[in-house]
């Protein structure tokens, strides 16, 4: 300031303004730290720097206070990581199946068991189409677990492949390294991590009943080959269906249905109550629409289409 020793009258004059705007003005440079009082009476000017540094001082002080108490909070946490791994070793002892129940511990033991496992994670995912509720949870998870060198094989069923969010998922962590295919029908859902940890449904019909967890070796084998089983009959989870026509008419459907069975098309005619010549003409526009080469071919480009089941 040119003249920290005016009045606000003197200063208002020398600006034009009022002095009651000059007062509150100088007011709000003093709120600001722009302000300091002059030995003289008056107001001097304080650099932008310096009142940065006044004016956030107790901020600063603030924050770092909470940096501080978040890193003795972190530190005191980190120390209990060797209860907590001893609680869980004693936990994962060989030979033991245990029920988990209520929602928020299964969540918890499928959360530990995927952020902890190092080599494998293989699923069995009936019931087609994924929830986006439980695509948006699993995301994250799978491609870290694929970040630290894991394998990720799941086996969905065909009619995943129609259902957007669940071919978006499969296109996610097929890029990141994870393995996607599916198959017709499968037992029931499965998980089993790192061949050493499996989780079950209690009821295949009410899954929110509960879950089994296993580490039994014998029955873990058992899954395992129960798992490698449907793996090897299921079909690669292309990111890019096919576009095969309209959805089949009721009529198509049943021919697709005794196709799949392995009937004859006289056998075919016989049953539903029409001509084999009609019979004929629908397999050949099926044949033609689903690309197939062979009745076994369109029967399995039929249930990956979500046409029978």
């Amino acid at each position: 300031m040119l003249h920290p020793n005016d009045s606000a009258e003197q200063l208002a004059s020398r600006a034009g303004l009022d002095p009651a705007e000059v007062v509150r003005r100088e007011a709000t440079l003093a709120e600001l730290s722009l302000l300091q009082r002059s030995p003289g009476g008056g107001w001097s000017a304080v650099s932008p720097e310096t009142a940065a540094d006044t004016l956030l001082a107790p901020a600063l002080r603030d924050v770092l206070e909470r940096q501080t108490a978040i890193a003795a909070a972190r530190a005191e946490l980190h120390a209990l990581t060797g209860e907590y791994l001893e609680a869980r070793s004693m936990r994962s002892s060989k030979g033991r199946v245990e029920v988990i129940e209520g929602i928020d511990n299964i969540r918890s033991v499928i959360d530990d068991l995927a952020r902890t496992c190092k080599s494998s994670v293989d699923v069995l995912s009936p019931g087609g189409a994924l929830r986006e509720e439980a695509i948006r949870s699993a995301t994250p998870l799978d491609l870290d677990t694929l970040a630290r060198g894991a394998r990720i094989r799941i086996l969905l069923q065909h009619t995943a492949r129609k259902h957007k969010p669940t071919a978006r998922y499969a296109a996610d962590i097929s890029a990141a390294g994870a393995q996607i295919r599916t198959t017709g029908v499968l037992p029931s859902r499965l998980l089993i991590y790192d061949e050493e940890a499996a989780v079950l449904p209690v009821d295949t019909e009410d899954t929110a009943a509960g879950v089994v967890l296993v580490r039994d070796p014998a029955v873990l084998g058992f899954l395992q080959r129960l798992f490698v089983h449907h793996w090897e009959r299921g079909l690669e989870f292309t990111a890019e269906e096919e576009q095969n026509g309209p959805e089949p008419t009721q009529l198509e459907r049943d021919v697709l249905l005794l196709m799949a069975a392995g009937k004859k098309n006289e056998v075919i005619a016989h049953q539903l109550g029409v001509s084999p010549r009609s019979v004929s003409r629908i397999v050949a526009t099926l044949l033609d629409r689903l690309g197939a080469d062979s009745r076994f071919q369109a029967g399995v480009r039929a249930a990956m289409n979500g046409w029978i089941s």
